[in-house]
């Protein structure tokens, strides 16, 4: 059994400590560590960071640890990993700081705020000789990853389109608490939508169906005011809403609306259905469901008769064919060899770029009412 130190900074928000905390570094431990090509097993020692030491201390409590601390310089003297699910405003300083310790390196989404930053990140790194990666755990959901599978065996022929719906209503935080930190809607501290899932969007269409060529976005700021966590009213500086098409390579068109102003009526919070020749699908989260050209109804647009057809039935379920791992805890175990073993991890720094680069791509869109080109950073 070997065991390395892990310096997680940002456990105390909702990502760092439940998916990234609990559910990954935790339960890989659980499971006896992590086995190596080799037959070695690695158990992870987390070092926690924060900003409140009464924080880090109730939740090392709870979980039976005992190394947290609000000094990030002399957690890394202690690790070989540095991660970070912080702010994103905070984000750069950090990583800047873990790269000139020496630490190899696993952040959170997007990696900086501008394409600026998020490429000296990447270059500094690549400086230093440090393993980079960013998340990007949307690509493991089990619903994705039959998407995958679809796509790997050539049902869909050639892929004509790809419509994305994500978002839930996120309430104001009067007469309900909203479910969603204030700072996510104050563009001062790094919030918008766009900043937040354009990345997510960008390596989803990238490692699926193809580099993104130009985006058209429209951004907007449909609740103009909510309530934060003390109860104060605060202007919503940062959109809300965004409604985004991607021009991909290969002729490919995405189109995908993103909203935290909209009531769900889908099976998924978040659904992408994907239209070939041969066939299409609907993925989320868990579920994929398929038709194929030779079950594809024959609908007749006629508005004087009522719909008789119910067109859902006519899809069928992808089975599971596998257990599925909880996606944040697979793309931990990918890094892990990566570091430990030299095994390929494609989602590094530079990829993390271009997701911040489509991002600040769509806000220009925005503000600009055009179509804009992608070109390579």
């Amino acid at each position: 059994m070997r065991r390395i130190g892990v310096v997680m900074n940002g456990v105390t928000g909702r990502m760092g400590y439940r998916q990234h905390l609990v559910r990954s570094v935790l339960a890989i431990n659980e499971q006896g560590g992590l086995a190596l090509s080799d037959g070695t097993r690695v158990r992870l020692d987390p070092i926690l960071v924060g900003r409140s030491e009464a924080k880090l201390a109730e939740i090392a409590a709870r979980h039976g640890l005992t190394d947290y601390t609000t000094d990030l310089d002399a957690a890394l003297e202690r690790a070989e990993v540095y991660f970070d699910a912080q702010v994103t405003q905070a984000r750069v300083k950090s990583v800047l700081k873990a790269i000139e310790a020496g630490k190899h390196i696993y952040a959170e989404k997007p990696t900086a705020e501008s394409v600026e930053e998020a490429v000296a990140l990447a270059e500094a790194a690549a400086a230093r000789g440090v393993k980079n990666g960013v998340v990007q755990d949307k690509l493991f959901l089990p619903g994705l990853l039959k998407l995958k599978r679809l796509i790997d065996g050539g049902f869909f022929g050639r892929i004509l389109s790809v419509r994305g719906e994500f978002g839930y209503w996120v309430f104001e935080g009067d007469w309900q608490e909203a479910q969603r930190p204030s700072w996510n809607y104050r563009a001062e501290d790094g919030g918008g939508i766009i900043l937040d899932m354009f990345p997510h969007w960008h390596y989803v269409l990238e490692n699926l169906f193809g580099r993104v060529r130009s985006v058209y976005a429209r951004a907007v700021t449909h609740i103009p005011a909510r309530v934060d966590e003390q109860g104060v009213t605060y202007d919503a500086t940062a959109d809300d809403a965004a409604y985004g098409i991607f021009e991909l390579e290969g002729g490919i068109v995405a189109q995908i609306n993103s909203s935290w102003a909209v009531r769900v009526n889908r099976d998924e919070l978040v659904e992408f259905q994907v239209d070939g020749t041969h066939g299409s699908a609907v993925a989320g989260l868990r579920n994929c469901r398929i038709q194929h050209r030779a079950g594809t109804p024959k609908p007749v647009w006629n508005p004087d008769l009522p719909v008789t057809a119910r067109f859902r039935d006519d899809w069928q379920e992808v089975p599971d064919n596998a257990e599925f791992d909880n996606g944040f805890k697979i793309q931990w175990e990918l890094f892990l060899r990566h570091v430990l073993e030299d095994a390929p991890f494609p989602y590094d720094f530079a990829a993390g770029a271009r997701g911040v680069q489509l991002a600040e791509l769509g806000l220009r869109s925005s503000a600009e009412g055009r179509r804009i080109e992608v070109t390579g950073l």
